[in-house]
């Protein structure tokens, strides 16, 4: 009596020869899109150093929080190092600079502007455009530093 293996061969030809019916395909293929996202970021990466004020100038550190931010563009004023005094980009003589403010300040909404004075401005110097952005119209004046300045509580920065 030989031993017989129980055939099942029928069930093993059609296993293997299964039939895929052509269904559409209900995936999203994020490849493309996660590529576009990552040369944007690096685009904008690259480029939002370049959105500051154009004026160089090195800038004391602070360990200060930062201000809020706000609808409107934010007027700068700057002291270079030689002493010039600069609204945003533009070049104005300290005898006209008061008048220019008073003219700016009847156009803007908002009262806030930032001085940026080179670290090797006269704190005199710093403290008399100040007087004149006052006197211009402007009581709400930030002083813009640097992050990462000495803390005083003798931690470091």
């Amino acid at each position: 009596m030989g031993a017989q293996v129980a055939g099942n061969s029928g069930g093993a030809g059609r296993r293997g020869r299964r039939r895929r019916c052509a269904r559409p395909m209900s995936e999203i293929n994020v490849t493309p899109f996660v590529d576009v996202m990552l040369v944007l970021l690096i685009i904008f990466m690259v480029a939002a150093p370049l959105m500051v004020v154009g004026v160089p100038v090195e800038l004391p550190r602070s360990a200060a929080n930062s201000l809020p931010g706000q609808d409107e563009e934010p007027l700068t004023v700057t002291i270079t190092a030689q002493g010039v005094v600069m609204i945003q980009t533009t070049e104005v003589p300290r005898d006209t600079l008061i008048a220019r403010l008073r003219a700016i300040a009847a156009e803007r909404e908002s009262p806030r502007v930032f001085l940026r004075a080179d670290g090797a401005v006269p704190y005199s110097d710093v403290m008399q455009v100040m007087g004149a952005l006052n006197r211009g119209g402007f009581g709400n004046i930030g002083l813009v530093t640097e992050a990462g300045g000495p803390d005083l509580d003798g931690q470091g920065g």
